[in-house]
Parts: structure tokens; sequence; C-alpha cells
């Protein structure tokens, strides 16, 4: 048997049927690898696979990692940061996709994987189902309820357009515009195809809504977001999330006007309203000024003939209304007389009050007392107030003389009193020191008692309180203090001793 062959690029050294050399030389890990890796670049250049997207993510480098599968195998993704920013589509797991890149391996791992340069989806079927899952998950968090469609304003100021700056829609638009009613438009420009177009139109989205008073800068009142007719790939920028998202939130009106009428992305089912074209939007935005200026002019006649007529007809009803009234002459002439009427009986009614008052002045003046006789009696109410001021005055005389003999009567009960009150107390004091002193331990030891102190010099009351061979003192009653020690003691006898010695004792001492 022929022994085994091997790949040049595994083993350059060797070479087979060379005499002395019937094994394979030996390669470290890192050199097989090496030799690997080339092997697999070099066979596959760039290549096209097409399967399931699984397990993505971005890592924080901004690299992404994924894999591709089908039925049987799977296959590791790698794309770095500098291409997954151009990706025209990115990446989602589920989404069928074609993936064109060159094969590599992981040398720290002994894997083999694909470097993703582009990305596409594998057919328009495919696409559409993605569109329709997100669809129906967006509809379900409530992006697309009519309830919060906003209406569109009548006529507004400022316009905001949301679309490429060199494609052929700004131009529709603004012509479209100018011919209905000029109105002033504020271009963001955003790419409308590609990788970051989503990112710049939800961007352009928000950064209107942003748009303060202060910023000297009109926030416009209705925003148009259009670009012209292409495929479902190029028009997927309008169906990605952040774009739906964005519309939803917006505070300012939004007119969708993407593709032709036939095409429809999920910005539409987001914005307040949708136009086939962009066209269309323009003319759904503004209306026609010739229109306007029409009806106007057609008002402003129908107006000037409705106020003819009302004051046509107001000065006919006035004419016949002038025929029932008097001539003016005719009614100053009674009112003349009247006045006339009225001067005579108030002259009569003014002299009439006059001769009535003068009478009551008469009789008043009669009654009005003269002068000297009003003194006179006045006089005399002062003499009779004098004389009984003095009867008063000689009264509380005789009365303060009676008070005073009162007083010193009474003055000399009091002091008698006290005396007698001050005797009762000092008795009493008196007996309750007596009383005091008798109940004093003095008194007791004059009797013949003694008193039993503890060597605290603390009384003993009671034999129980004592203990065998305890030092005590002996207080007499004049002779002074012995000192004693407790030999022995019995209660009973000393009880018996003490009532034989004095039977109305209460206690032992």
């Amino acid at each position: 048997m022929n022994p085994p062959t091997y790949d040049n690029t595994l083993n350059e050294h060797y070479e087979p049927g060379s005499p002395g050399n019937n094994e394979p030389s030996v390669y470290t890990v890192g050199e097989l690898s090496a030799a690997l890796k080339r092997l697999v670049e070099d066979k596959f250049g760039y290549i096209r696979v097409k399967g399931e997207v699984s397990g993505f993510k971005r890592a924080t480098s901004g690299h992404l990692y994924m894999s591709l599968k089908d039925a049987d195998s799977i296959i590791d993704i790698v794309c770095w940061r500098g291409t997954a920013n151009s990706l025209e589509v990115f990446p989602e797991d589920g989404m069928e996709v074609i993936a064109t890149g060159r094969i590599s391996t992981y040398v720290a791992r002994s894997k083999y994987q694909m470097i993703l340069e582009r990305l596409e989806i594998a057919g328009e079927g495919a696409l559409l189902k993605i569109i329709e899952e997100r669809r129906r998950r967006l509809e379900a968090q409530g992006l697309f309820d009519d309830s919060k469609k906003k209406q569109i304003p009548y006529l507004p100021e400022t316009i905001g357009l949301i679309t490429s700056q060199t494609g052929a829609v700004i131009r529709d638009v603004l012509h479209r515009l100018n011919d209905r009613f000029p109105r002033r438009v504020l271009l963001w420009p955003v790419t409308v195809q590609g990788p970051k177009s989503a990112e710049e139109i939800s961007n352009a989205i928000s950064g209107f809504n942003l748009i303060k008073e202060s910023s000297g800068i009109k926030r416009p009142d209705l925003l148009i977001i259009a670009r012209g007719g292409g495929s479902l790939e190029d028009l997927m920028a309008f169906n990605e999330e952040i774009v739906v998202r964005a519309a939803a939130l917006s505070e300012i009106p939004i007119i969708s006007a993407i593709g032709h009428e036939t095409d429809t992305t999920l910005l539409d089912f987001a914005a307040d309203y949708r136009a086939p074209t962009p066209t269309a939007a323009a003319e759904l935005a503004v209306p026609v000024r010739g229109e306007i200026l029409e009806r106007v002019n057609e008002n402003n006649s129908r107006l000037f003939v409705a106020i003819n007529r009302q004051l046509e007809f107001l000065n006919q009803q006035t004419i016949g209304l002038s025929r029932g009234l008097p001539e003016p002459i005719r009614l100053l002439e009674e009112s003349t007389q009247r006045v006339d009427d009225w001067s005579e009986r108030i002259f009569l009614a003014m002299a009439r009050t006059i001769d009535d008052k003068k009478s009551s002045v008469d009789v008043i003046k009669h009654q009005i007392a003269q002068p000297l006789d009003y003194v006179v009696r006045k006089t005399q109410v002062l003499r009779g107030i004098l004389d009984r001021s003095e009867a008063i005055r000689l009264m509380k005389i005789r009365m303060l003389d009676r008070d005073q003999g009162d007083l010193k009567d009474l003055g000399a009960r009091v002091s008698r009193g006290f005396a007698a009150q001050k005797f009762l107390i000092t008795q009493k004091l008196i007996n309750l020191d007596s009383l005091l002193e008798s109940y004093s331990h003095n008194s007791v030891l004059e009797r013949g008692f003694t008193i039993i102190r503890d060597v605290k010099g603390k009384p003993i009351p009671s034999v129980d309180k004592l203990s065998k061979g305890e030092n005590v003192t002996i207080t007499f009653k004049k002779e002074g203090l012995a000192e004693a020690k407790i030999i022995s003691f019995s209660q009973d006898h000393m009880k018996k001793k003490i009532e034989e010695d004095d039977p109305e004792s209460e206690s032992t001492i």
C-alpha cells in the first residue's frame, strides 16, 4: 500500500516517496491554523450565500455578528463597523437574505466564517413578509389608530418638506404649491434610499417638531414626506420602525407621498393623510388661490346684493311707518300749550304755599316767650335747685357725724374681740406645748424607762431587731449612756416582764 499524500500547502517540506522520510513534519497549532486560513481564503474569493438571519447582535464596537442558516447547515457571519454603516438592508432575526462577502477563518477558535460586505433581501416575497409582520406588530401597539390622526390646516403658513435635495420631487412640489397657493416652505434634505435614509428621515421629523418660537424660525404647520417611485427595496426606508414611530409621535400633521399611487409603505399608515403622489400632496396641502379669490368675489357680490336689498326693504318700511305719524308742528303745538298750562298752575301753587307759610309763622311767633320772662323763670328754677342742694348738704353732714360715732363703737368692739381671740389662741398653744412635751421620750425617761440604740444610734423598736452578741447603748433620763452587749433574749419573756412593770405600755422599747 502506498503511503498517504498531503497537500503541499499544509506540508511544504514533505515529498512523497522520499527515502527515509515516511512521516509528515510536525507543525504547531498556529502554523496549521495559518495554513488552513490561507487555503480557505485562496479557494473561496467573493461568494454569495442565501439563508435566514439568526442570532443577530451588534457589539459595542459597532461590529455586527449573526448566523445564516437553512434546513441543514449554519455559518457564522461577521460584518465590520465600516461596512455595517453602509449596508442597504439592516439585518433582523428571521429575515431571508443574500449575503455577499468572502470566506475566512477565526484562528482563535478554529472556525470558518464569512466576512460580510453586502446584504440584500432574498426576493420580494420575503421582503413583503417582513413588512407585513412589522405592520401587524405596530398596529397592535396603536400606532395606526384613526383616533390619533390630526386635522390638516386649511391654509398653512409654513410647510416642512422632507425629501431629497437633488430629486425631481422637490421641484414638482414647489411648482404645484406656487400654482395653487404660494406658501413658505422649509426643506429638510434627506437621503430617501440607502442604509442611512431611515435615520435621517426620523431625525427630520423630530427636528421639525423640536423647533421653538424663540429660535427665530417658525415651526411648520404641516409636514410633507415625499419621494418618487421605485422598487420595494428602494422604498424600504419608509417601512423602517424608527420612521413609523417618529411619524406617529409627531405633533405636526403629516402628509405621506411615497412612490406612485400603487406603492404603499408603513409610513402611509402612521401619517395623518396619504397622497398618491408628491404632486397630489401639494394639492392636498393648500387650496387653489384663484378658486378662493373667485369664491370671495362671488360671496362679496352676493353680500353686496343682500345688503342693498335689506337697505331698500328698510327704506320702504320707514316710509310706510312715517305716513302714520302726525306732523311734528302739531306735536309741538300741543306740548307748548301743555307747558303754558303747567306754568300758570305752578305760579298759583307757589302763591298759595307762601300764604300758608306766613300764617304758620305768625302762629309760632305768638307762642315764643319773651326773653325777660324766660330769664325770670329760669332764675326761679335755679334758686329752687340751690335750696335743695343746701338741704342735701346739711343732711349729709348730719349723716357723716352719725357714721363717725358708729365707727368708733365698731372699733372698740373689734379690739375687744381681737383680745379675746388672742387669749384663746395663746391658751391653746400652751395646752398643745404641754401635750407635746408629755409625748416626748424625755417624759418617758423621767418615768424610769430607757432607750436602747444600735451602734449607728438608731432606736431599736422591738426584740426581733436584735441579734446575739450585738453591741447596744442604753440611754437613761439624766445620768447619761451605758454600753451593753446582747447575750441572750426571749421575746415572750421580755413582753411579759414589760407588761407587768407597765400594763399601759403598747410596745417593747
